[in-house]
């Protein structure tokens, strides 16, 4: 039987985990993250005839390197890189929920955004445009209420539809100021020369731009062959390695 594995990302107390249960029902089971201390929650459901294995990321507010339960959510993402990722947001917290959308959609093209919550957001008067959001995000926007099951098999067929790989999708790319969106022009081809497509080129200069050293040291461990230093004058540079000697300098 065909199988596709789906994370679903969020912040915390969007209905997240909810959608999980719902999704899976008794079919899930709990341990740890290897090496964390962090709750890891998976389970499985069949639609169409497909099996679909449900990872529940750790709610999150971004995907740095700020705790464990973003760098497990963040290395998910990237290392394993899931055939679709749910982005669950809080329909009455768009504008806090959608940043981390943003910087989902900086990872992978891959994305289904998911609004939940609907029903909580009518009776406070606020409606959304799902279609005007989708064609903004560039990726499919579903509208629903994981605790009433509004909504749920649109989600479903849209999962399908995205990890088959039949929508098309353009995701939304934050703009930075001109001099941050030169030095990413300037890192991006030496990270492609390094990794090629395997990750995504520009999301890695923005981290490196950033000084998160501690992701440079996750992304040496993961691929074992660029080696990433810091060039006193031009800042961040890669330069190809043996794939025994890579390391952080």
């Amino acid at each position: 039987m065909q199988t596709y594995r789906i994370a679903l990302a969020g912040n915390p107390n969007t209905g997240k985990s909810t959608l999980f249960n719902t999704l899976t029902g008794l079919r899930q089971h709990t341990g740890n993250w290897t090496g964390k201390t962090v709750i890891k929650a998976e389970g499985e459901y069949d639609h169409n005839g497909i099996t679909y294995t449900v990872v529940d990321l750790p709610g999150t507010y971004s995907l740095y390197s700020n705790s464990a339960d973003e760098e497990v959510a963040r290395d998910y993402i990237l290392f394993d890189k899931p055939d679709v990722t749910v982005v669950v947001v809080d329909a009455t917290a768009m504008e806090r929920n959608l940043n981390l959308a943003l910087q989902v959609l900086e990872m992978t093209s891959r994305v289904v955004v998911c609004i939940n919550l609907i029903d909580e957001a009518k009776k406070k008067g606020i409606t959304i445009d799902e279609k005007n959001l989708s064609q903004k995000l560039g990726v499919p926007v579903i509208k629903i209420s994981a605790r009433n099951k509004t909504g749920i098999p649109e989600l479903l067929n849209t999962i399908e539809q995205m990890a088959k790989g039949s929508i098309a999708t353009s995701p939304y790319q934050v703009k930075y100021k001109e001099d941050i969106e030169d030095m990413i022009a300037k890192l991006e081809p030496q990270i492609q020369a390094a990794f090629g497509d395997i990750y995504p080129a520009r999301w890695i200069a923005l981290r490196i731009l950033d000084g998160d050293k501690k992701f440079l040291e996750t992304l040496q461990k993961r691929y074992k062959k660029p080696s990433i230093k810091e060039d006193a004058k031009h800042g961040v540079t890669l330069k190809q390695s043996a794939p025994s000697s890579g390391s952080y300098h």
